[in-house]
């Protein structure tokens, strides 16, 4: 697979965006993808917000094992990040979620009180592009406030978004300038992190299948029926047999046995399964 990046211009014009409105900010919610959480961590997002309280969102955990989630919990815990997880589809952690908040900017508010001043909490909402902050935004607000999407790249401007004592600033979802830990950036590609058009599908997949076949060879059996002790290639075979992706003139087509097994994996069809 080639090497993997992906930094559009309207990135750079998303940080300078951020850097300018971080005054405006009493802290941060950064938005991680469960399956990833590792490599949904933009360090240059971390060094611009150094100075900003950060709530790390562990989001999608419908997606992975709870055994997993709570083992990443411990990891930020250890690392001194204060962290919560949240499905956008569970009320309670979103509720939960919300307490975070609260919690995290407790002392910003009680000195606000102190001084006579009771204006909303203000957070910037961050994270790689479609590891859903939109999604969450309005699981918070418990509506359609914000601009949702499937793919990278959906929000490209800034949007405020007022809730009760609350006021969310939604920004564009932004990738490091460049991966130097190419089994994240792989990480990324296999979740839709970044943009489908630049990508290798055949590839992509016969990547995924090679780490899935390592590391949870019995869900390849479950959902293809395959022998996942195999190599890929025969693994890729049995799936294309197993599925009917047979082109025409009756050889295996690849192509769509690619964009199945990544949509199967994305949509938690395979399994609930966490990359790192």
């Amino acid at each position: 697979m080639e090497r993997l990046q992906w930094y559009p211009g309207h990135m750079t014009a998303a940080f300078r965006m951020m850097q300018e409105n971080l005054k405006a900010v009493d802290g941060v919610i950064m938005i991680l993808d469960a399956r990833a959480p590792f490599a949904s961590l933009n360090p240059k997002l971390d060094g611009l917000f150094k100075d900003k309280k950060i709530l790390y969102v562990l989001n999608k955990t419908d997606l992975v094992q709870k055994a997993d989630v709570d083992r990443v919990l411990k990891a930020f815990s250890l690392d001194g990040k204060k962290s919560v997880a949240v499905s956008a589809f569970d009320k309670k952690a979103v509720a939960g979620l919300l307490r975070g908040i609260f919690s995290l900017l407790k002392e910003k508010s009680e000195r606000n009180k102190k001084k006579g001043l009771f204006a909303p909490l203000r957070v910037m909402v961050a994270g790689i592009p479609n590891t859903g902050k939109s999604t969450v935004i309005n699981a918070l607000c418990g509506g359609r406030r914000a601009v949702v999407g499937n793919k990278a790249g959906v929000t490209r401007g800034k949007q405020w978004i007022r809730l009760n004592d609350l006021e969310l600033l939604d920004t564009p979802g932004t990738m490091p300038p460049a991966f130097d830990n190419q089994e994240y950036a792989k990480h990324l590609a296999y979740i839709g992190c970044m943009n489908d058009a630049n990508l290798d599908f055949s590839d992509m997949a016969a990547e995924l299948i090679g780490e899935l076949s390592a590391k949870h060879p019995e869900l390849l059996r479950e959902r293809y029926g395959v022998d996942a002790s195999k190599g890929v290639p025969e693994i890729l075979d049995g799936i294309c047999a197993r599925r009917g992706f047979i082109t025409k003139g009756g050889e295996f087509d690849y192509e769509r046995c690619a964009a199945g097994v990544i949509d199967d994996f994305r949509k938690g069809r395979i399994g609930k399964i966490i990359l790192e």
